[in-house]
């Protein structure tokens, strides 16, 4: 579970708020998805969950564990993070790219083998045939899905997600989606995606969270946002983006 008290983001020495204030609650093997429009601090609320930004105020626990309390470092290596683009390595293959972390901290060998082979089986790449690619050979697709598989190889209770299928067609989007969620069927991982498509949200998200400047203007489902929106914006939002 990810709790999130009263989080605010003000750099200085502008004043500017990128976050103000926000509080929720994402259940454990969940999936919530964030949305709004460009610099609304969707972005900035996903870092400050894994402290690739400090927050200004308010606190952040994952499975009652606060973050504060952890080494920035540690704390990451705890969450498990996927871009858009997947931001492969160029110059490593598929299982370094995986494998990363886990040699970093020094995991038995055999462990990281045969772990970064479950993994490349569970997004649908043979090991055989995909461990020793490097990222150039592969399609948009095939490097979102090994960007997954490398932020789930230290098994990370949460898992973010920054505009993750922002990048692909529309056919390859769809079934990353399909996948996704039927992964999460299995590993019950709790998940937040940052995206700036309504539909995508919808589909994806147990939980949706509207923000318009740095503030959670509303969250529900999207019998929720449809049905009853909170206030003119919602309602303009949801309308802009589904027609």
């Amino acid at each position: 579970m990810i709790s999130v008290k009263n989080l605010s983001k003000i750099y200085e020495p502008d004043g500017f708020i990128a976050v103000n204030h926000i509080d929720f609650e994402i259940p454990t093997g969940s999936i919530a998805c964030i949305i709004g429009t460009s610099g609304c601090g969707k972005t900035t609320t996903l870092k400050m969950l894994n402290r690739l930004v400090e927050p200004s105020t308010g606190e952040i626990r994952v499975n009652n564990e606060l973050a504060i309390t952890y080494d920035p470092v540690e704390w990451r290596r705890k969450i498990g993070y996927v871009i858009q683009k997947a931001g492969l390595l160029p110059h490593m293959t598929v299982r370094e790219n995986i494998t990363l972390l886990s040699r970093i901290l020094k995991r038995d060998k055999k462990h990281i083998v045969e772990k970064s082979n479950e993994l490349l089986n569970m997004i649908g790449m043979d090991p055989n045939t995909f461990a020793d690619r490097y990222p150039i050979e592969l399609s948009g697709g095939q490097q979102q899905r090994v960007g997954i598989a490398r932020a789930l190889m230290e098994d990370p209770p949460i898992l973010l997600m920054d505009e993750p299928f922002g990048a692909l067609d529309p056919i390859t989007r769809n079934s990353m989606h399909e996948e996704l969620m039927y992964m999460n069927e299995k590993l019950h991982k709790t998940i937040v995606i940052v995206t700036h498509d309504m539909e995508e949200a919808f589909k994806l998200g147990n939980q949706v969270m509207l923000m318009n400047k740095g503030e959670i203007i509303q969250m529900g489902n999207e019998k929720d946002f449809k049905e009853n929106p909170k206030n003119q914006f919602v309602e303009d939002f949801v309308s802009g983006q589904l027609g």
